[in-house]
């Protein structure tokens, strides 16, 4: 693990202790500062640890010696005033001033201006040049060139190079179990190689599980293996385009089969993915997570993530779509809502299954103010259903059934609006002012 990846308190926790050290305990504190990181490394703490209240024992002020009590009463002098005992501190402290550490504490300061430096370099390189790397190009090399010096030489410019960090890389796990189906179990203890599959192993996985799921093989099954998948990229620290594509991928198909919980977790994960500069196909999951929101009705989230598109974001038609989707929503736009319905690209339709029994219950409240009398075919046209039973059917159990001519025709039947407002109020209130979303993160 390198310094990259430790958590902001932790980086200002070593430096102030850096910049605590002298001469006199450098050696002890650097080695209590290893040891301190690793066991909070080792039981899985570098994020959870409170580092501005760790003290190390080293770096603690020493109890001054206790001088004979004879000897103190020989050297006994008469009291002085406040002003004599100030000006006697401060002759203390110019006389025990330590120029040889001051200069210390520069040097290291400028080194550690040089690491940011060379820290921000090097991501600005890694952006630039993502596109350009081969897919499967990932951190498998981080664990040889952990434990071989370069062939150029250590460069005393290189964070990794400074014996006062830590070099986690070296704890990567490179799997080497070459089975392409592996069920999923949750870790409760440190990964073994023998049990993680490979990169390469993990990519033929993939297409195995690509072609099951066109044989019409169960979720249950395709679900497990890929969470098998994913387990196995994130214990050896993948993250690359085949990244992003195992988890797109499982992604839809958990939209296919009503699985949010697994969704919301790829969508979480891709998020974090994407803001890395990794490519993949963004603009579409950027469509389904503006339509999660509208599900959701978390308008002051859904403001502040529309403000962060991007231009190219905004030129992409499932984005468009998505955005005009939130327009229809907000003005209350029924007949446009139902439309693009229809129309929606990509997968957005599953997501908007979950809010339009919602949607077509706000229309009908709208519908009965403002009629006094509405047809079932004429609801069924405006609301999208797909045929006149289905139009019946959802009247009913919203407690509306309603009608002037009950013995007609279903196709002929007409609601009457004055009774059947009430109870849609009534009904919404319900079902539907609160919204339970599984697995949302």
């Amino acid at each position: 693990m390198s310094s990259e990846s430790w958590p902001p308190p932790l980086k200002e926790w070593v430096a102030r202790c850096l910049g605590q050290m002298t001469d006199a305990n450098r050696a002890e504190a650097q080695a209590e500062l290893r040891e301190s990181i690793a066991n909070a490394f080792a039981e899985k703490t570098l994020w959870t640890t409170d580092w501005a209240g760790v003290q190390l024992k080293s770096l603690m002020p020493k109890a001054p010696p206790v001088l004979n009590s004879l000897k103190r009463k020989m050297n006994d002098t008469p009291p002085m005033s406040k002003k004599a005992k100030k000006a006697a501190a401060q002759k203390r402290n110019d006389a025990n001033l330590d120029f040889g550490d001051q200069a210390a504490l520069n040097r290291r300061a400028e080194r550690f201006q040089r690491e940011h430096d060379i820290e921000r370099q090097k991501s600005m390189r890694g952006q630039a040049s993502l596109q350009a790397n081969n897919q499967n190009a990932h951190l498998f090399n981080r664990i040889s060139r952990s434990d071989s010096p370069s062939a150029f030489g250590t460069n005393p410019d290189d964070p990794e190079a400074d014996p006062n960090v830590l070099d986690w890389d070296k704890y990567t796990i490179v799997g080497t179990n070459q089975e392409l189906f592996k069920d999923y179990l949750r870790l409760t203890s440190e990964p073994k190689p023998e049990t993680i599959r490979p990169y390469s192993v993990l990519q033929q996985t993939l297409i195995e599980l690509k072609k099951r799921w066109k044989d019409k093989v169960s979720y249950n099954w395709i679900c497990n293996q890929f969470k098998s998948l994913r387990q196995d990229l994130t214990v050896q620290r993948i993250k690359n385009e085949f990244t992003v594509q195992v988890y797109e991928i499982h992604a839809r198909m958990a939209l296919e089969s009503s699985d949010m919980v697994e969704y919301n977790q790829c969508q979480a994960t891709l998020k974090n993915l994407y803001d890395l500069g990794i490519p993949g196909k963004h603009e579409e999951f950027t469509a389904y997570r503006i339509l999660m929101l509208l599900h959701g009705r978390n308008k002051s989230e859904l403001n502040l993530y529309v403000g962060t598109l991007t231009p190219r974001q905004k030129r992409d038609p499932a984005v468009q779509h998505a955005l005009r989707v939130q327009r229809a929503i907000s003005m209350g736009n029924y007949h446009a809502l139902f439309e693009m319905y229809f129309n929606a690209p990509n997968m957005g339709a599953y997501i908007m299954d979950y809010f339009i029994d919602r949607e077509r219950t706000r229309a009908l409240m709208t519908m009965t103010k403002a009629y006094r009398t509405v047809t079932l075919c004429f609801i069924q046209n405006e609301l999208g259903f797909e045929t006149v039973s289905d139009t019946l059917k959802f009247i009913e159990t919203h407690g509306s059934a309603f009608f002037t001519n009950p013995n007609a025709p279903d196709r002929d039947k007409t609601i009457e609006c004055k009774s059947a407002a009430p109870q849609l109020a009534q009904v919404y209130e319900e079902k539907y002012r609160k919204v339970g979303i599984k697995g949302a993160i």
